[in-house]
C-alpha cells in the first residue's frame, strides 16, 4: 500500500485494513470549505459462505462525515463500497465496515463524539455545530441510548432520599437517590402515591427489607409509601426543611409585629431594614464593632440590633429564642432538648404554633432528623443540577429526553461512556 494510505489512516485514526485511501482534496459546499478524503471499502470474502470467487459489479458512493479537530474545516470520506456477487452462492453483498453502519452517512466515531459531548452541560446546538451534524442527529444519539439505563428490582440501597423537582410542561416529576453514595435510584414521570406504591411494589420483599432510613421533607404520603413498602426503614425529617418552616413561621411573626407600628417610628425601622440579622444565628452576629445606620438613626451592634428589635414584643422574643435554641438543638443533635422545645408552652406566633404542632405530628421522624446524620442535601444539590440541564436547553418537552440527559451528566456515565 502506498504511503498516502498510510499517512491518512494514521491521520483520522482509522484502523480497518479493507478501507484504502486514494487521494485527498478541498472543495467548497454550501458556502463552506470541507476536506474530503477519497477511498475504496473493498469486500475480501463473501459474507455467507466465505467464498473468495467473487465477481465485481460496480461500487456505492457514499459520503461519509468524520469527526474533526478543526470544526472550521469539516471532513467527509467518499467511501466507495464496492458491490459484489459470490460465484459459489449466487449470493450478492455490500462491503461493509466498523466506520460506518449500514445505510447510515454519520460516522460512528462522529456519534461517539457526540455522546461524550452530551454528558456536558452543553446545548444540543453548540454539540450539533461543534460535529458539524444537525440537531435531528443530536437527538438521535440521545434517544439511542436511553436503553442504558434498565430498571432492576433485585437491589435497594440502605440509605434512600425523596424529593421532587419541576421538569417537562412544570409538572413535578419524582427523584429517589441513594444516601450513600449520591447515585440516582430512580426518576418517575409522577410522584402520585399509586405511582409510587407501584413502583417500589415491584421489588422483591428481601430487597424492600434492606431499607433502612429513608429521608424526606414533611410531605405527609411520603410516610404512608415508606410504611407500606419498607418494613425495616426509619423516617427521617430533613434538618433543612424543619429548620426552614421554623424560619418562615418567626418571619411571618416579625412581619406581623413591625406593622403594629408606625412607618416612622424606631420600632418598625429596627423590624424592618435589618430583617436578614433576625434570621442568622446569634452567635454569629456582630457584637464588638457598632456601625451607624441611616434608617434608625444611631450606632448599634448587629446583636444590639436584634436584641432591640426582639424586646418590642413578648411573643417575638419567645420566637425568636425558640428558633434559636431549635437550631442549635439540631446542629448538635441534642434530641432531649428538641423534644422539649417542641412541646413548648410560652407565648408564640401562631404560624409557629402550627409549625410546632406539626413536628410534634411528626415526633419520632423529627428526633430522627436530629440523630442520624442522613439528609437530603445531596438530593437538593442534584435537583439544582437539574435545573441547570433544563435551563441550558430552554427547556423540555420530552421526559425520556430529559431523564436521559441527567442519566448521561451522572459522574459514573461520564468514565465509562466510551467503553
Amino acid at each position: 500500500m502506498s504511503s498516502l494510505n498510510h499517512c491518512i489512516k494514521f491521520e483520522l485514526d482509522i484502523k480497518d485494513e479493507n478501507i484504502v485511501f486514494k487521494d485527498y482534496f478541498y472543495k467548497s459546499i454550501k458556502l463552506q470549505k470541507h476536506k474530503i478524503y477519497e477511498a475504496e471499502l473493498i469486500q475480501p470474502a463473501c459474507p455467507f459462505c466465505g467464498s473468495l470467487a467473487l465477481l465485481h459489479n460496480g461500487h456505492l458512493i457514499a459520503n461519509i462525515r468524520y469527526p474533526t479537530a478543526n470544526a472550521s474545516l469539516p471532513v467527509i470520506i467518499r467511501l466507495a463500497k464496492q458491490r459484489v456477487k459470490c460465484r459459489d452462492c449466487d449470493h450478492w453483498s455490500m462491503a461493509q465496515s466498523e466506520l460506518v453502519n449500514k445505510y447510515c452517512s454519520i460516522s460512528n466515531a462522529s456519534k461517539l463524539k457526540v455522546l461524550s459531548a452530551l454528558t456536558e452541560d452543553r446545548s444540543m446546538t453548540s454539540i450539533a455545530r461543534e460535529n458539524n451534524v444537525s440537531i435531528n442527529t443530536v437527538q438521535r444519539v440521545l434517544g439511542n441510548c436511553s436503553h442504558r439505563f434498565i430498571d432492576s428490582y433485585e437491589y435497594l440501597p440502605a440509605h434512600l432520599a425523596f424529593d421532587e423537582f419541576k421538569g417537562v410542561d412544570r409538572q413535578l416529576h419524582f427523584i429517589c437517590l441513594d444516601g450513600d453514595n449520591h447515585q440516582v435510584v430512580q426518576i418517575l414521570r409522577t410522584r402520585y402515591k399509586k405511582t409510587l406504591l407501584k413502583y417500589f411494589g415491584r421489588f422483591s420483599p428481601q430487597a424492600r427489607a434492606n431499607v433502612k432510613t429513608v429521608t424526606m421533607d414533611l410531605n405527609f404520603y411520603y410516610q404512608d409509601i415508606v410504611r407500606a413498602c419498607f418494613p425495616n426503614a426509619q423516617i427521617v425529617i430533613d434538618r433543612f426543611h424543619m429548620i426552614q418552616m421554623l424560619t418562615r413561621s418567626f418571619n411571618s411573626l416579625r412581619v406581623q409585629v413591625m406593622k403594629t407600628f408606625d412607618k416612622r417610628s424606631r420600632q418598625y425601622q429596627l423590624l424592618k431594614s435589618p430583617w436578614k440579622l433576625y434570621l442568622k444565628k446569634f452567635d454569629e452576629l456582630e457584637k464588638a464593632h457598632p456601625r451607624y445606620n441611616w434608617h434608625y438613626k444611631d450606632c448599634l451592634t448587629q446583636a444590639q440590633v436584634v436584641m432591640e428589635g426582639i424586646n418590642t414584643s413578648t411573643t417575638l422574643e419567645n420566637s425568636y429564642n425558640l428558633m434559636q435554641s431549635f437550631i442549635q438543638a439540631v446542629e448538635t443533635g441534642n434530641t432531649h432538648e428538641l423534644k422539649s422545645l417542641i412541646n413548648c408552652q410560652d407565648q408564640i406566633g401562631t404560624l409557629m404554633h402550627k409549625t410546632l404542632l406539626t413536628f410534634k405530628h411528626n415526633l419520632t421522624a423529627v428526633l430522627n432528623g436530629a440523630a442520624l446524620p442522613y439528609s437530603n442535601g445531596c438530593l437538593e444539590g442534584f435537583n439544582r443540577k437539574i435545573k441547570q440541564i433544563e435551563r441550558t436547553a430552554f427547556g423540555y418537552s420530552n421526559f425520556i429526553n430529559l431523564l436521559t440527559r441527567i442519566r448521561l451528566e451522572e459522574n459514573q456515565y461520564k468514565e465509562n461512556i466510551l467503553t
